[in-house]
């Protein structure tokens, strides 16, 4: 593939990704629990919680949009850094909690899907921004 289309396919990942940050941030807003946008979307929260995560996940979101519009290696490279680090405190987070106190019906798997796409969409960034990476050097 192409720079070119490197910087095309990783432009259209972070408006992607700005997109979903602003839509975890609306539905957080209004409480709306909805899968992948919630990732602990069956699991009781309080408003004031999700309000923190509405306005935390809209400043991701802006970041996702300053990058989109402009690709700079360092923002590239600070959302790559934090992107892995939430992906993985999700994963630590849903493993060594105990659902079934909350509710036996909760399962841990609808969980780690979720965070198995984000992960897949973090290679992703990872993946079309090495050009942009390497040539700033």
């Amino acid at each position: 593939m192409s720079p070119m289309r490197h910087s095309k396919s990783l432009k259209v990942l972070l408006y992607a990704g700005a997109a979903y940050f602003f839509c975890v941030a609306f539905v957080h807003a209004v409480g709306l629990k909805l899968p992948g946008l919630f990732v602990y979307y069956n699991v009781p929260s309080h408003a004031y919680q999700d309000r923190i995560i509405s306005f935390l996940t809209f400043g991701w979101g802006v970041f996702f949009l300053l990058a989109a519009r402009k690709p700079r290696p360092d923002l590239i490279k600070a959302i790559l850094m934090v992107g892995i680090v939430a992906v993985l405190a999700l994963l630590v987070n849903t493993l060594i909690t105990d659902f079934s106190r909350i509710d036996m019906s909760i399962r841990k798997a609808h969980f780690i899907y979720i965070i198995l796409a984000l992960f897949v969409y973090w290679s992703g960034l990872v993946f079309f921004s090495r050009e942009l990476i390497k040539k700033n050097r």
